[in-house]
């Protein structure tokens, strides 16, 4: 019987990978559901299909190939640009300022980027909801993905490269476990952020799988709380 192996530490972090959506902010606020919502109905006018198809090609195609657009795009040859501004033309009120997230942030030693599915001017929409848009460096998009999404092993490659970042010391915070192999594979430190307990989240079963994965180091329904204990000495 073979023994797990010990999850990564932190001790020789440098530079923290957030995603953005579901990460950055709980899951029960829903405002990637406004996003599901404009999917769906992008796909059922682009399609001429009804609703209900709408929703089986935006599921399927986001399984298979890490976003709808992707599928939409091989599947059906959409260009994106249309679709990533309906997409996002969303309320982001829902959102409110979260100093203890920005201390906690902050507080972290070194760099602070954001590698995201989405567009920069959705993640900069968060970010300033949030106020915490001053404590990260940059944001690596879609766009800057040549929109290869994640997991796709490029977009990672892609991302690395246009930083300058060592994934040795590097530690990468995501929702979504499958988002996590990949950096995993590469040497950072992984950590799924997942919904609070007691909230209700409308999530897939597929999207909840892998907190026991072996590419996954650490798992918290606390974000502001982990990054504290992390950050300060023992």
């Amino acid at each position: 019987m073979s023994t797990p192996a010990t999850p990564r530490s932190f001790a020789h972090i440098d530079t923290w990978v957030f995603d953005l959506d579901n990460t950055l902010y709980p899951h029960h606020l829903n405002l990637w559901q406004q996003v599901d919502e404009r999917i769906r109905s992008y796909i059922a006018d682009f399609l001429k299909v009804t609703r209900d198809e709408a929703f089986r090609v935006q599921k399927d195609y986001y399984k298979r190939y890490g976003t709808s657009m992707r599928g939409m795009m091989t599947e059906h040859g959409m260009n994106p640009d249309e679709y990533l501004a309906f997409v996002h033309h969303i309320d982001h009120s829902p959102l409110e300022p979260n100093p203890a997230l920005g201390a906690a942030i902050e507080q972290l030693p070194g760099r602070k980027l954001i590698l995201t599915n989405g567009t920069r001017k959705h993640a900069d929409a968060v970010m300033r909801r949030l106020e915490i848009h001053e404590k990260f460096e940059d944001v690596f998009d879609i766009v800057a993905a040549e929109l290869e999404p994640k997991p796709l092993p490029q977009t990672y490659d892609r991302f690395l490269q246009r930083h300058g970042v060592d994934p040795a010391c590097a530690a990468m915070f995501e929702d979504l476990a499958r988002n996590l192999a990949v950096p995993h594979a590469l040497g950072m430190t992984t950590v799924l952020v997942v919904p609070e307990g007691s909230r209700e989240v409308l999530r897939e079963d597929w999207e909840m799988e892998g907190r026991d994965a072996a590419h996954v180091d650490h798992v918290t329904d606390d974000l502001t709380g982990f990054l504290k204990r992390i950050s300060t000495p023992p």
